[in-house]
């Protein structure tokens, strides 16, 4: 009886090995097949040309492709934000153009702008001021277009970029005794072990 006891536990023993090595495989395939399904899906939806020219005809559409949804009032408070200015500045501009314009066609004659009189080198200083300031803007606006179409193409390269828990590093001390031509020693040190799984 001791002898079929014995058989049947290592017989059961046996099967509980066999089923939980088979249990093992089948999990880590299933992961494999889940990991290489993510992976297709950031490839088949992350196309950095596509979020680039997307970006180019209209500021935010690569990020809505992305799906960084976030990134688009920003982008618009920017552009938003320079064209405001630009405006702004470029119809000070026009008006001091015209009074320059108007004292050079009437022998420089002052011109009364808010409140004050200014004579045509005050109004031709005044007028660059503001071309300056315009061009800054329009500056402005350019950098924040190109910069939007950059980040939708940035963007869609990282979202096919893997941060997985495979990537690991394991610090592990370690201790050897030496042999040496004057007897025993020690040696201890430091051992970095990193894992691409």
């Amino acid at each position: 009886m001791k002898k079929t006891g014995s058989i049947l536990f290592i017989g059961l023993l046996f099967i509980f090995s066999l089923t939980s090595a088979q249990v093992k495989d089948s999990a880590m395939h299933v992961a494999d097949s889940l990991k290489q399904a993510e992976v297709a899906h950031k490839k088949l939806y992350a196309s950095p040309r596509k979020a680039s020219i997307m970006s180019t005809c209209l500021p935010g559409l690569g990020q809505i492709y992305n799906r960084s949804y976030w990134k688009v009032p920003v982008i618009y408070v920017g552009l938003g934000g320079f064209a405001y200015l630009f405006s702004v500045n470029n119809a000070h501009y026009q008006d001091y153009h015209k009074a320059v314009l108007f004292s050079v066609a009437n022998a420089d004659a002052p011109v009364f702008i808010d409140g004050r009189n200014y004579s045509q080198d005050q109004l031709q200083k005044i007028k660059l001021d503001y071309k300056k300031s315009r061009d800054r803007w329009a500056i402005g606006v350019i950098i924040v277009y190109l910069v939007n179409i950059i980040d939708a193409n940035v963007d869609a390269h990282l979202k096919t970029f893997d941060v997985s828990s495979d990537l690991s590093l394991h610090i592990v001390p370690w201790q050897e005794t030496l042999t040496t031509g004057n007897g025993f020693g020690m040696a201890s040190g430091i051992s970095l072990k990193l894992n691409f799984k």
